[in-house]
């Protein structure tokens, strides 16, 4: 397993951008695909965007389609969510988790998990 480090959460006003990274320590950070969650007070944690292990696949929830984009440098062992044009309802803490198949959406099917980051949109 690898061990996951979330940064760059904050509070920005709608329109505005925020990046997050996902940083991970381990072996062969490049053999597994990569979630970004987020869930709000008294909501599930639902996926965003994934990305497969060597990013040549990337996959988006309809709700971010067009304004986030998945990324990663393995070189870095570093994962990424450029997020724009955000909205009051991405608000939310962020996670990012790591599990063998980018098709995988449920939060049970990733292994690895980071500690979260708070991404607030003011209106």
């Amino acid at each position: 397993q690898v061990q996951l480090v979330e940064s760059g959460g904050g509070l920005v006003q709608a329109g505005g951008s925020l990046r997050l990274s996902c940083a991970a320590s381990g072996r062969s950070f490049s053999s597994y695909a990569v979630g970004w969650f987020r869930q709000a007070p008294g909501k599930e944690r639902d996926i965003v965007a994934r990305i497969s292990g060597l990013g040549k696949y990337t996959i988006y929830e309809d709700s971010v389609k067009g304004r986030f984009t998945i990324s990663r440098d393995n070189a870095k062992n570093t994962v990424y969510l450029q997020m724009n044009s955000l909205k009051p309802e991405d608000t939310a803490v962020y996670y990012c988790a790591a599990g063998p198949l980018v098709q995988s959406t449920q939060p049970a099917d990733f292994g690895s998990w980071g500690q979260g980051t708070q991404v607030t949109v003011s209106s």
